[in-house]
């Protein structure tokens, strides 16, 4: 048996009841977490271009498009959704890096507003798509955000897709091996495009590309069913220089979404300028008021995609060391308001960005596990203060108080939702798994009802 045989047959013979308790637990909290963000991010100006794109190509009015009133094809809808889960850069961080929850959650619940599913066929299916990206990911040694080649999503998520989709359509194993046969000749994302609101459509292409090879897959629809191992296949295409398959065939032992555990974001921006937003809030506790501060340094480790001096725009400044750190510094808080083109071209944040100097030290550790960043700031009457973080809150190893959490998933919902219905939703969420057919249509009746607040 091959390589991608025997993995879909492991993945085929998954049932709820293979996943345990804490697999459980950590894939609603995933679940609940990417649709608060999408129902935050909705809004933004990259998906209402999608949702004018969408309902300009027209198509079966499927499943619902999330804060925007219509349906539209259940792959178009996937796809905008998953956007939205992606546009603020607000869902969990996952080890590797990926993004592991909007190329799959949208995916899931258009297949089950389409055709119906219960509480337990979500999770299950969730659970498979967000492991086999991990595995992927894990199985390639792509820890080193530096050193990653191709945007992790665009690439992991159309086979997370796929196999969600796979699993709510009933695909035999032939049928899943086509379907990522398929999916595989649709994977593709250039980092080049991180700051841009290309970004999120790696997340929305992913998702869209897994479904519809699923669909394809299950008329009949042929392609190699060994792709992963095949002579200039996935493996050979997309991960030349190491691949253990010991890695990816021990696919649920464990649940990767329980060990190392997914990563909750606590602020909407790369993960790696969290270590550098968490050490800013502290230099702001201590320096007593930002116009005290007359210089800045900041050491990460090597990390060029994130160092940006001077962000063009408030989404350019997601992926900035300097401007996470200034907006911390600024603050004392760093949410959605903080990545606005009004909050980036404030006058106060000029100042202080024109302050900040950066040192990327290659002899800084530079995966998310090991590094640290370091601020150290002078301010105006000659004192020197100092701060210094090796994991963000919520990271691994970092405990995240639930009640930050809940906090973060209320003022997400809370920005589509009346307060009502988000008492509602968290109630249908933290059930999700004694949730029968009409228990999951009142769920998706409720995220449908969110109306998009515009950026």
């Amino acid at each position: 048996m091959g390589l991608t045989s025997e993995l879909c047959t492991i993945i085929h013979a998954t049932r709820y009841e293979s996943l345990g308790e804490d697999c459980v637990a950590r894939v609603k909290q995933a679940i609940q977490d990417g649709i608060a963000v999408a129902l935050a991010g909705c809004g933004q100006q990259p998906v209402a271009i999608g949702v004018a794109h969408a309902q300009n190509l027209g198509g079966a009015p499927q499943a619902s498009v999330w804060g925007w009133g219509f349906k539209a094809s259940v792959v178009q809808a996937a796809n905008i959704n998953a956007m939205a889960t992606h546009v603020l850069d607000f869902e969990p961080m996952w080890s590797p890096p990926t993004h592991s929850v909007s190329p799959t959650v949208p995916v899931a619940f258009a297949l089950a507003e389409l055709h119906g599913a219960t509480g337990k066929d979500i999770i299950t299916a969730v659970a498979k798509g967000l492991e086999i990206q991990g595995r992927l990911q894990y199985a390639g040694d792509q820890f080193a955000p530096e050193d990653l080649t191709f945007h992790p999503p665009g690439v992991a998520g159309v086979f997370g897709s796929a196999v969600v989709a796979a699993d709510l359509l009933k695909l035999d194993v032939m049928s899943m091996r086509r379907a990522l046969g398929i999916a595989a000749s649709r994977a593709g994302s250039l980092l080049a495009n991180v700051g841009s609101m290309t970004k999120c459509t790696h997340c929305g292409n992913a998702a869209a590309s897994g479904l519809d090879a699923a669909l394809l897959a299950q008329r009949g629809f042929t392609a190699n069913p060994d792709v992963l191992e095949a002579h200039k296949g996935v493996i050979a295409t997309f991960f030349p220089n190491s691949f253990d398959a010991a890695r990816l065939l021990d696919y649920g032992k464990p649940w990767r979404v329980v060990d190392p555990g997914l990563a909750i974001k606590l602020f909407p921006s790369q993960y790696g300028t969290h270590y550098a937003i968490t050490a800013g809030l502290d230099i702001h506790a201590q320096a007593g008021g930002a116009e005290r501060i007359r210089q800045v340094r900041i050491v990460s480790p090597v990390m060029k995609y994130i160092d940006r001096p001077q962000p063009a725009t408030g989404l350019d400044g997601k992926f900035s060391l300097q401007y996470g750190a200034a907006a911390a510094m600024l603050d004392g808080k760093v949410g959605i308001a903080s990545f606005t083109d009004e909050r980036r071209h404030s006058a106060d944040m000029v100042g202080l960005l024109a302050k900040i100097t950066l040192t990327q030290d290659p002899s800084i550790v530079g995966d998310f596990h090991h590094m640290h960043v370091a601020i150290e700031a002078d301010l105006a009457d000659g004192s020197r203060i100092s701060a210094i973080c090796r994991g963000p809150k919520g990271s691994w190893g970092v405990p995240l108080d639930p009640a930050a959490h809940r906090d973060k998933l209320l003022d997400c919902m809370s920005r589509a939702l009346p307060p009502a219905q988000v008492d509602e939703l968290l109630g249908l969420f933290e059930q999700l798994e004694t949730l029968d057919t009409g228990g999951v249509k009142k769920l998706i009746a409720l995220i449908a009802s969110a109306t998009q607040q515009k950026e």
